[in-house]
């Protein structure tokens, strides 16, 4: 299956789907075609509001993974420059809350885990391809377990 690119078919489908998340309170969304899916909540740079994305994870010894590949776009998305002015941030897979701490994987560490998520997932060389930008592979490690 070829990589997803950005449509307004894709972005409705992605806003359906968040709605359905959140609705269900994490307990319908949080898996997709086999893939973890967590709703991630920043606070805007600018607006200093809450800003809340869904994105596929991938699990890591100490919390998630996530790829700020916008689709292979020339320019990092949002959620990643608002955890680049903030990386304090919350996480919810299924029904679990917690605040995360966001990282940027660098040298080996990146290129390890850029290799597992792109043999996992092809769409991620395909977005790496379309853009010459690195793609940010981003760790979100738990900070403490929130209350639902």
């Amino acid at each position: 299956m070829p990589a997803a690119r950005r449509s307004k078919v894709l972005t409705l489908f992605w806003r359906f789907h968040r709605w359905i998340f959140r609705v269900s309170g994490g307990r319908m969304g949080s898996r997709l075609f086999g893939n973890t899916i967590l709703r991630l909540v920043t606070k805007g740079r600018l607006s200093q509001e809450p800003r809340g994305v869904m994105l596929y994870a991938f699990p890591a010894p100490s919390g998630h993974v996530v790829v700020a590949s916008n689709a292979g776009a020339d320019r990092h998305p949002a959620w990643y420059l608002n955890l680049q002015a903030d990386p304090v941030a919350e996480v919810q897979v299924g029904r679990e809350h917690r605040r995360v701490r966001a990282r940027e994987a660098q040298g080996e560490e990146r290129e390890r885990l850029w290799s597992e998520i792109a043999n996992r997932d092809q769409s991620y060389a395909e977005y790496q391809a379309r853009t010459d930008r690195q793609i940010p592979v981003v760790i979100l490690e738990p900070i403490d377990k929130m209350s639902d």
